[in-house]
């Protein structure tokens, strides 16, 4: 039998691959350090779970809860936005929440695509930015994922070229998994460009909270007229350590977050009661655990960066996100990143997220996240070393090295 259409539209999952060959690794007794998925090791802050616990186990809140958010939690979203971004929202109307930024990005996409729609999406980007559109029926036409002239060349080369016109930009800034940050200037660039076009702007903020500077990437919302076109998706898994939690927000035009908040009533009695009062506890708290988190992050960031350096392999410091976008090193180009993945899980016993998997102009580069304490990740860069300086030898026979020339 032939696969379902959805599921004829979606290629093969590159990362579970690597996932497969990873728990073979660890079935077999190998102490396999995990740089490969973006799921945050720290515990969610201890007023938020007291808060979970408080409110579990109720009559009351173990209830069907709202699909789009309960007003206490909706509120709270809108409170953050005006103290972080200085940006007005109506809970009511220009709030949704979300389980998780996913699958809110993955519903919008049901919610607004037509059969053969075009939506204009960063490449490499988060796998959700492009396949919620591909399995809503729509067509992918891939850009460059950096903010910059280049992008908005490739923005009026599409608008001019596709038929039909595209109906949307997809954008995420700090990137997954390019860590890219966006200027406020960008934003007022794109905002001009989407309104000239007529197009929607669909903002990823997942990572806004996790910066390493002095400058707090902004929101396309700041941008005056932006809530005319623009809806932004976050989410409190990164900024709150919450991931399991499934807790996130679409926020912006009123006319977007309708049609997100109409399709969800079909499908989803949104969140747990108790976890979206834990959430509004999270928004409406102390920061000093976002701080802390930040902190934690630079610190291994800082670590990765010097420790693998020394065992030979150079990459760059990220000034966003909790992820690290490297190159691979120069005496293994002639391997693909899904190659050097499985290699780095067989020879040196760590586990990244290969560069393809996050959309063909990732091919070249893997992704390595923060989620590991700083011991594992010198033990990482030890295993490297130690990999590195037996590579002229144990890959002998696998892999033409650039080294060898």
């Amino acid at each position: 039998m032939s696969d379902f259409y959805r599921i004829k539209r979606l290629p093969p999952y590159v990362f579970e691959q690597v996932n497969r060959l990873k728990a073979k690794a660890r079935a077999g007794g190998a102490d396999i350090i995990d740089l490969g998925m973006g799921n945050p090791d720290l515990p969610a802050p201890r007023h938020v779970i007291e808060k979970l616990v408080e409110t579990a186990g109720r009559p009351r809140t173990d209830r069907y809860s709202a699909s789009k958010g309960i007003a206490g939690l909706r509120r709270a979203q809108a409170g953050y936005y005006e103290r972080r971004f200085g940006v007005k929202l109506d809970p009511e109307t220009q709030v949704v929440a979300t389980l998780g930024s996913k699958e809110g990005f993955a519903n919008m996409a049901q919610a607004i695509t037509a059969p053969g729609d075009v939506i204009l999406a960063p490449n490499p980007s988060y796998p959700i930015h492009a396949f919620g559109f591909l399995m809503a029926g729509g067509v992918i036409r891939s850009v460059p994922a950096d903010p910059t002239p280049q992008l908005f060349h490739a923005l009026e080369k599409a608008v001019a070229h596709s038929i039909p016109k595209p109906i949307a930009i997809v954008v995420c800034y700090p990137a997954n998994p390019t860590a890219t940050v966006a200027s406020l200037d960008f934003y007022k660039d794109l905002v001009a460009f989407a309104k000239r076009h007529d197009i929607f702007v669909l903002s990823d903020i997942a990572y806004a909270e996790v910066y390493f500077d002095d400058n707090p990437p902004p929101s396309i919302l700041q941008v005056n007229g932006a809530m005319d076109i623009a809806v932004e998706f976050s989410s409190l898994s990164k900024t709150f350590s919450m991931a399991g939690w499934r807790i996130g927000f679409a926020v912006g035009n009123e006319r977007l977050c309708a049609a997100l908040a109409r399709v969800k009533s079909y499908l989803d009695y949104g969140a747990f009661t108790p976890i979206q009062v834990a959430a509004t506890a999270a928004l409406n708290g102390p920061d000093d655990c976002i701080r802390e988190m930040r902190a934690i992050y630079k610190k291994r960031r800082d670590v990765m960066v010097e420790s693998f350096a020394q065992a030979g392999w150079t990459i760059p410091a990220p000034s966003a996100s909790m992820f690290v976008w490297a190159p691979i090193p120069e005496r293994f180009s002639g391997m693909t990143s899904l190659e050097f993945s499985k290699l780095l899980i067989e020879k040196a016993d760590v586990a990244v997220a290969p560069g393809v998997g996050f959309g063909e102009h990732g091919e070249g580069y893997l992704r390595l996240a923060l989620v590991e304490n700083e011991q594992r990740i010198r033990q990482a860069a030890r295993n490297l070393r130690r990999f590195f300086e037996g590579a002229e030898t144990t890959l002998h026979n696998v892999v033409p090295l650039q080294a060898r020339g």
